[in-house]
């Protein structure tokens, strides 16, 4: 298998911590990514392979999966042991909805304080009413993952894909200054339970170390590699 890769994507980090858990080998083919212009240009494979240019995009063999959701699913159908999706009906349906959640309703506010904190350089033409806006918004849904997590170790009965995606919208909030307070103890407890993963851990390293090289001033250009 071959995964194309942004340094930087949180949704290329989902997948490729779902290959790590489920102990897939791959070829990582990593975009080009700077602070100033992003991930433009676009590599011609990628704009080939994806009606909108966008990362992350599996291959295997002769098949071609994009989006994040869709290969989640596609690893595993392909291998489903160990499993990262409950077995139970109206579990599993509540582990699609909370992936979706965490993609579809948080991470909007995330990408708020992305397109404001980290790429905006210059602080007076930072939209600080949006800003202030969104870090609210997260606040309020720290505050309702909490809840679901008073009574459970994970977000479904078993650790899931839930669990990626709403760690890396979350992991990403906290890094742009956004994050759990004291009350929120369940949902804190949870982000530590999820840090201590080996395929999470290798994760957060490996972006928190390509974060220090931008805010340096480099451009991450990675020729391919494993992942």
């Amino acid at each position: 298998m071959k995964l194309y890769s942004g340094p930087l994507s949180m949704f290329t980090a989902k997948v490729r911590i779902a290959l790590r858990e489920k102990n897939l080998d791959c070829d990582i083919w990593s975009v080009p990514f700077c602070r100033d212009t992003g991930y433009e240009p676009k590599p011609d494979e990628v704009v080939r392979l994806h009606p909108q240019g966008l990362v992350p995009i599996l291959i295997d063999g002769d098949l071609v999966v994009y989006d994040s959701t869709q290969i989640f699913e596609y690893l595993e159908d392909r291998n489903p042991s160990p499993p990262l999706y409950p077995t139970e009906p109206a579990e599993r349906a509540r582990c699609r909805e909370a992936e979706a959640y965490a993609d579809d309703v948080f991470f909007p506010n995330v990408w708020t304080l992305i397109s404001q904190v980290f790429y905006e350089l210059d602080p007076s033409q930072q939209d600080a009413a949006g800003v202030a806006q969104a870090q609210q918004s997260i606040q309020n849904d720290f505050a309702r993952f909490d809840e679901r997590l008073r009574d459970r170790e994970w977000f479904c009965d078993q650790f899931s894909v839930a669990d990626i995606s709403m760690f890396m919208s979350i992991n990403f909030a906290i890094n742009l200054g956004s994050t759990p307070s004291d009350d929120h103890e369940a949902l804190r407890a949870w982000v530590a339970r999820m840090s201590a993963r080996p395929a999470v851990a290798t994760e957060i390293e490996r972006m928190q170390a390509n974060l220090a090289r931008v805010f340096a001033g480099e451009k991450l250009v990675e020729g391919p590699g494993r992942l």
